[in-house]
């Protein structure tokens, strides 16, 4: 680990760049290096092996670069492999899990939904969690297979991605849930969309600042804080094409992002 190093980011694509806000918010000293494995994105169909291979590769990547912890800004990459990266790595790994226990907490129905890839839902790791905290709030889950590529496309305005939305949102309203869990990182780029098909009277959950703190907390844990005066820097990084992967981060983070071929 190097103490000033930067903060590794890694998704299948674009949807942790939302995390990544979120660390940039709160700890503006800091260096962030994104990484998007496009190319072998969507996570969400791919067997547990092939992501687990993917990350390993990416996390290679991102130590090469020295980076002093990892952020797996992924709910199917967390629940699929983090136990496995912590035992073959020595820095600190900081996953993504969908933010069931403060819906629970949240729902006044004692109905709460939760909008995922196929993957995360049926891992044994998101399994455990949904029995663990639910208690007696009935869990209602929805595979949203369509959505990160809706998302990837930039395709994020209300009359672009209404369709979609709908028939993953409403079938979870008709069950009575009044609180929706966003259970991938991709979605919250379409979190305005959710919210105004669920109506006002529904509460949507996501956990990107939860993440970004635990990132600070970890941090904080193996050395001292960077100087707040001091202007950190972002570079993002990805294996896809790169003209498109330039529209999509200057989309969601401004034109002075470096892109960087990984």
């Amino acid at each position: 680990m190097v103490d000033g190093g930067p903060i590794g980011v890694f998704d299948s694509g674009i949807g942790g760049v939302s995390i990544a806000r979120k660390i940039r918010e709160l700890l503006p000293a800091e260096d962030i290096l994104y990484v998007a494995d496009t190319h072998y994105a969507p996570y969400g169909d791919k067997s547990d092996q092939y992501i687990l291979k993917r990350s390993f590769v990416v996390t290679d990547f991102l130590l090469s670069r020295n980076v002093k912890a990892v952020v797996v800004a992924c709910n199917t990459a967390t629940t699929t492999c983090i136990t496995s990266l912590r035992a073959r790595y020595s820095v600190p790994f900081i996953g993504v899990e969908p933010g069931i226990k403060p819906a629970v907490l949240n729902s006044r129905s004692g109905v709460i939904g939760i909008l995922a890839t196929q993957k995360t839902l049926v891992t044994d790791s998101f399994v455990e969690l949904a029995h663990r905290v639910s208690g007696n709030v009935r869990v209602e889950i929805m595979a949203c297979p369509d959505l990160v590529a809706q998302i990837e496309s930039l395709k994020l305005n209300y009359h672009e991605a209404v369709g979609l939305v709908e028939q993953y949102v409403r079938p979870l309203l008709a069950k009575g849930a009044d609180t929706i869990v966003l259970g991938c990182t991709h979605y919250v780029h379409l979190a305005p969309v959710i919210a105004s098909v669920a109506g006002p009277d529904v509460s949507i959950v996501s956990t990107e600042a939860a993440v970004a703190k635990e990132v600070q907390r970890r941090l904080e844990d193996i050395g001292p804080v960077l100087n707040k005066s001091r202007v950190g820097r972002e570079e993002f990084w990805s294996n896809g094409p790169q003209e498109y992967f330039q529209k999509q981060i200057h989309h969601l983070w401004g034109p002075q992002a470096i892109i960087q071929q990984f």
